[in-house]
């Protein structure tokens, strides 16, 4: 066997001079690359803020202002490789708050990388009964909307059925809810058992999906039907 002379770089048999293949440049010689044949040309931290939006359901401006201001510097190139997986970059500067769509399409064949997630009956119902209380106090001029515990409780569960388990079993799952939604921002915990809503509400529920869930909740009796309807409410899409 005739060993190979790794020393000189392998030539197209063509007689053309330029390699057929690239040898990756060390760190030490390139002091962009981030890691070993990095070949990405973002910054660091703008390839976190990307990665953040890959990772949550959304960034919120309140919560994370040094990478909501990364975002608004480098949007375009951060929608740029958000596009090239066929996702779609969704910036509301009023609310402040960015979020990821898939994108379909009817002319290009799209391969899925977002999956729709549905929320809960319970997650649901405790949605519906924030953004009422939400548009309620906003509507009438209230800086934000506030809840207790006790009163999301005391709502949501006069539309559990006694089919829905033991009183405890709907209490904890309005509380698993309500957890729930506080990690993603949704509603916030300023003090024990208290949360201020969040305008996040808005774009999770909005207000034609209020209004249809809304006459659902005045016109259902015990129909068995009404549950699912509820629970296949689709949550934004999630990778």
């Amino acid at each position: 066997m005739t060993d190979v002379d790794t020393s000189a770089p392998t030539v197209a048999p063509s007689g053309d001079d330029t390699p057929a293949f690239i040898a990756p440049v060390a760190m030490e010689n390139d002091p962009d690359a981030l890691f070993a044949g990095d070949r990405g040309i973002l910054d660091a931290d703008v390839r976190r803020v990307l990665v953040r939006i890959l990772q949550r359901r959304f960034l919120l401006a309140e919560s994370s202002p040094a990478e909501w201001k990364l975002l608004l510097e480098h949007q375009q190139m951060i929608e740029s490789r958000l596009n090239d997986l066929f996702v779609r970059l969704v910036v509301d500067h009023d609310r402040g708050v960015a979020y990821k769509e898939q994108v379909r399409s009817d002319e290009v064949d799209v391969p899925i990388l977002l999956k729709d997630e549905a929320y809960s009956r319970a997650e649901t119902l405790v949605l519906v009964y924030l953004r009422t209380v939400f548009q309620r106090e906003t509507t009438a001029g209230a800086p934000s909307a506030r809840v207790d515990v006790e009163e999301v409780e005391q709502t949501v569960l006069t539309y559990f059925a006694e089919s829905d388990g033991t009183r405890a079993s709907q209490q904890r799952a309005v509380r698993t809810a309500i957890a729930r939604l506080d990690r993603e921002g949704i509603i916030e915990e300023e003090s024990e058992g208290r949360y201020r809503i969040g305008p996040l509400i808005e774009i999770v529920l909005s207000a034609e999906v209020l209004r249809e869930l809304q006459r659902w909740l005045e016109e259902q009796t015990t129909d068995a039907e009404a549950p699912e309807a509820v629970a296949s409410l689709p949550e934004e899409q999630t990778a």
